[in-house]
């Protein structure tokens, strides 16, 4: 091998910095135990909110170490930044995927128009978007061409406006205004997204991540070890709408006139509705006591629908009244109906009923009147905000603190008179909540200074300031994925990765002494180079590690030792010739290369596209496995070889590269596998039409990826019943939701469907609220709502993780997937015909390929309610297909490589060179699939519950892709090749 000395170089370098990179993890990882030891020996574990005062004490060691040296290169902040990201189900967390509303945006920049062919069109776009995969504005679009009618989109009441007036006129056609809408469109996006960057920066969790997922306007965020899973969420969707109003008084006789006269309407429309709801009298005596009833009860006189609700206010505050929490939901019912709405007097005609924010432990909140106008608008926005910052007011409450720009100013100077002169308050609103509504008592107030008070937290008031910093969101952003995983159940899948991963390693290294003696041992120091390669490539590219990367890592394991056995069985095959060691030495790489190429390179083509088209931990798996491709080519090619050169090059050295037990196994090897051909084609055509007709008739167990919804992972303390509670859920939920054992017996996994196309924290929170009521009787006694919540905290019993999916992203998970497997398939087609020139072997590849698809889809649709894991199709799922591809490829082209070069040497004869071709590589076959089948069934027994699909799909995958190779592939390939050569002699 020349340029030795380069190589080794190269090498040592490698792997310097790869332990350098890897260096900055250990570090931390030593710190954080020993803060975690010394917040638990701080404060004993019995006392009342132990884990919330053991995670300040751990922050307040971590903060007072963090600049600290260490070794003399770096500090713990430092090796914070510089560390192997843990992906969410490592570490616990929320990721989301957030939906920009477009629909406000081009309200916002139509100045939210009255024009009836512009709103018809967004109520257009809104039922078409849930069908369709068109982007919301293309849909828009479409509509309005239908609806416009005489009007255009440059009409003076649409975009032709005032605030677009520098790059709109109403001189333009619709086909010129649609570009400049689109870019308007796309800064909107742009600023949303760096909003909630700059929020996500002043968060506090370390590591997060956000991305744009192409032009579609949404934003993929992923916050790893965030443990206020609430507070994250309000981060995110909060879309930060400071307004300033002035209140009206609380003894306004207006307004008392108003609720007055609301609470007499309503005593008729709430008796007609009951009137109207009632059962029909179903017999003439039903009729006559009706009719008694109704001349004894004049309900009318008796019941007071609007002020039963009611409560008094504070007395000299600036609040209208005070009202139940449960019943500000009905509250807002009424003062919304339009009957009740045109009883407000004129004078107060465009009146603004806001809520309060409700406070921690509060069972009532107020119910404030604010002067409006007929646009609706507040007298100041939150856009002249140029700082805040979380501070303490004059009580040493935690406060928010405002400085306004110049304009800001003048107009917070005449809101403050006015509120002076009137006797009135100003209500500080954010995102349609009144946060405070203080009087002002010594006349207008200048500079633009102005603070908001309330019942809040420090970490509350670091938010506000942070969202109030960053700016507001340009339209709404609706969470429509979420996953939620809890720290506990990240730690879990720490450990069982990191088992998992153990006893692969060490069958893998023990399995390559035990066949191939010192030439295994030189190949277990490559693997064991390999293995921190991997990790330190990732460490330095700032890529997150995950469960199924973890999984992408110990599979590369496996498959790494296909390249070294490729080689050392040519190696073999050169030393039985009565070649000298270097020669053989030589020849064995320099035979194996093309092998080892083709099939690393159709692996990393199916790893390629699972990338472009995965998402989350799909993208993990993805970006591990091609890592570990590259690393095992560069270990296997260059350190085996100068392992081995190093090694022979002693005198009296021998390397035989097998041991007494399997010098002789295989060697003789004289299967007539093209015989067999016709069994295995009706085999394999029985086996697939059983699992065609189980998919047609059965279907498949489809995730919530794929069909929209919620699954939560459940776990008590003592064995449930998942009968039982499906039952119960179901009458909460409806039909549809789904129980099933998830692992042990005492957690179970909920799946619904429930309000599936609502979106918002609302929901969310009502769901786990109703899981909570319905299944507090399996839970331990004194278990709290806030215990049971997903990423409440460490708690084993609870929810542990929880994932939604809203409808249009299934849709398009569902279509990302389909477009992942077929162009995987096209490319490695396309490929496999380059590089072998012939259409057959193409053919008998993708036959292969289609023919292990199909069976293993089959096995999941016939065992899918069987088995005791899950079965669901799912994105993870996909990428054990696309796996499946890329090893059964991987299998195929090695063996057509071989035949190939046999075939150039020997010429073509009928069946004997293509079954010589497969006993040469029969070793390599079995050896190969045997080491990735031990280190799946690793992973499938000992790496989690949620992976045990994922891992069986590969598994069925490996042993199906094995037999395809020899029985399927080349039958396929030898039968069309061996008609053509046949007309070729014919002709």
């Amino acid at each position: 091998m020349q340029n030795k000395g380069l190589i080794k170089l190269f090498a040592f370098l490698f792997g310097i910095v790869s332990i350098y990179q890897l260096s900055y993890t250990f570090i931390t990882s030593k710190i954080e135990k020993d803060a975690k030891v010394f917040a638990a020996n701080s404060i004993p574990e019995s006392e009342e909110g132990y884990a919330a005062k053991r995670d300040v004490l751990e922050a307040r060691y971590l903060d007072s170490i963090g600049e600290n040296p260490i070794l003399g290169y770096t500090t713990y902040d430092e090796a914070k930044k510089k560390e192997l990201n843990k992906g969410l189900d490592l570490k616990g967390g929320i990721n989301v995927t957030l939906q920009i509303s477009v629909k406000d945006i081009l309200k916002g920049l139509a100045n939210n128009t009255k024009n009836p062919a512009f709103n018809k069109s967004l109520a257009d776009a809104d039922a078409a978007s849930k069908n369709s995969d068109d982007t919301y504005l293309e849909l828009f679009f479409e509509a309005f061409e239908a609806n416009k009618g005489d009007s255009k989109l440059a009409s003076p009441d649409i975009f032709a406006n005032k605030g677009l007036s520098d790059v709109i006129n109403f001189q333009m056609s619709d086909a010129e205004v649609k570009p400049i809408i689109r870019t308007k469109i796309d800064e909107s996006i742009v600023s949303a997204f760096e909003v909630l960057r700059e929020r996500i920066d002043g968060f506090g969790v370390t590591q997060p991540n956000i991305q744009r997922e192409g032009n579609s306007g949404r934003i993929l965020v992923e916050l790893p070890g965030a443990r206020d899973i609430a507070r994250a969420q309000d981060l995110l969707s909060s879309t930060a709408q400071l307004e300033f109003w002035e209140t009206y008084k609380q003894s306004n006789p207006s307004l008392s006139t108003f609720l007055q006269n609301a609470n007499e309407k309503l005593k008729t429309l709430v008796v007609a509705e009951n009137v109207e709801q009632a059962p029909k009298p179903e017999t003439e005596l039903d009729s006559l006591l009706s009719d008694v009833a109704q001349d004894s009860l004049d309900l009318s006189q008796d019941v007071n629908p609007l002020f039963s609700l009611l409560l008094p206010s504070n007395p000299g505050g600036n609040a209208l009244v005070s009202v139940a929490i449960k019943d500000t939901a009905k509250v807002g019912e009424y003062l919304r109906m339009k009957e009740i709405r045109r009883l407000i007097p004129a004078d107060i005609q465009f009146v603004k009923f806001v809520w309060e924010r409700p406070t921690e432990g509060s069972e009532v909140v107020d119910l404030y009147a604010l002067k409006s106008n007929r646009d609706g608008t507040p007298r100041i926005s939150g856009d002249v905000v140029s700082d805040a910052r979380a501070d303490f007011d004059q009580f040493n409450r935690p406060a928010v603190s405002m400085t306004m720009n110049t304009t800001g100013a003048k107009e917070w100077e005449k809101l403050t008179g006015d509120a002076f002169n009137n006797q009135t308050g100003i209500a500080i609103v954010l995102d349609n909540k009144v946060y405070t509504a203080p009087g002002v008592s010594t006349g207008p107030i200048s500079g633009g200074r102005s603070e908001i008070t309330g019942d809040f937290t420090v970490n509350e008031t670091k938010d506000i300031s942070n969202v109030l910093r960053a700016g507001k969101l340009p339209a709404s952003a609706d969470i429509i994925q979420s996953e939620i995983v809890g720290p506990s159940l990240g730690q879990e899948a720490i450990d069982s990765g990191f088992m998992s991963f153990l006893i692969a390693m060490a069958f893998v290294l023990l399995w390559m002494i035990f066949y191939y003696g010192k030439g295994g041992a030189f190949a277990n120091i490559a693997l064991i180079l390999n293995i921190v390669l991997i990790f330190g490539v990732l460490a330095s590219l700032n890529a997150v590690l995950t469960l199924p990367g973890i999984a992408g890592i110990v599979l590369t394991i496996g498959m790494s030792v296909d390249a070294n056995v490729l080689i050392f069985e040519r190696i073999k095959e050169e030393l039985a010739k009565g070649k000298g060691k270097s020669q053989a030495v030589a020849d064995g790489f320099s035979n194996a290369l093309s092998s080892i190429l083709d099939a690393n390179i159709t692996t990393g083509l199916t790893a390629l596209i699972l990338l472009i088209f995965g998402t989350g931990p799909i993208k993990g798996f993805a970006t591990t496995l091609i890592i570990g491709i590259l690393t095992s080519l560069f270990t296997a090619i260059f350190i085996t070889r100068l392992l081995v050169d190093w090694y022979i090059s002693g005198k009296g050295r021998t390397l035989d590269f097998s041991t007494p037990i399997t010098k002789n196994l295989f060697k003789n090897a004289n299967i007539n596998f093209l015989s067999k051909r016709k069994i295995s084609y009706i085999l394999s055509s029985v086996l697939v039409l059983i699992g065609l007709f189980s998919l047609f008739t059965q279907g498949l167990q489809q995730g919530v990826d794929f069909v929209g919804g919620r699954s939560y992972q459940i776990r008590f303390e003592k064995v449930v019943n998942p009968s039982e509670i499906a039952s119960e859920l179901t009458t909460v939920f409806g039909s549809g939701t789904n129980v099933k054992t998830f692992g042990e017996a005492n957690q179970i996994k909920v799946t619904t469907a429930y309000k599936v196309d609502v979106e918002g924290i609302e929901v969310d929170n009502e769901i786990q609220d109703k899981l909570y009521t319905t299944l507090q009787k399996y839970l331990p006694n004194g278990t709290s709502f806030e215990d049971f919540k997903v990423g409440s905290g460490e708690s084993a019993i609870g929810i542990m993780q929880s994932v939604k999916v809203g409808p249009t992203i299934a849709d398009d998970i569902k279509n990302n997937a389909f477009l992942a497997i077929i162009g995987s398939l096209f490319v490695v087609f396309l490929y496999i015909l380059v590089r072998f020139r012939k259409w057959q072997f193409s053919l008998g590849a993708v036959v292969a390929v289609f023919h292990d698809v199909l069976i293993v889809l089959g096995i999941f649709s016939v065992f899918g309610k069987i088995m005791p894991f899950s079965m669901e199709i799912d994105q993870a799922f996909i990428a054990a297909i696309l796996t499946v591809i890329g090893y059964s490829l991987n299998d195929t082209v090695v063996v057509f490589d071989r035949i190939r070069e046999i075939i150039a040497e020997k010429g073509w004869k009928a069946g004997e060179n293509t079954n010589q071709a497969l006993n040469s590589t029969l070793s390599r076959t079995l050896n190969t699939s045997l080491t990735t089948l031990v280190v799946l069934l690793a992973i499938f027994i000992f790496g989690g519950e949620s992976l045990r699909g994922f891992m069986f799909a590969m598994i069925v995958g490996i042993v199906v892709g094995t037999y395809s190779s020899l029985f399927i592939a080349t039958p396929v390939m030898f039968d069309f090749l061996k008609k053509g050569v046949q007309q070729g002699k014919e002709e």
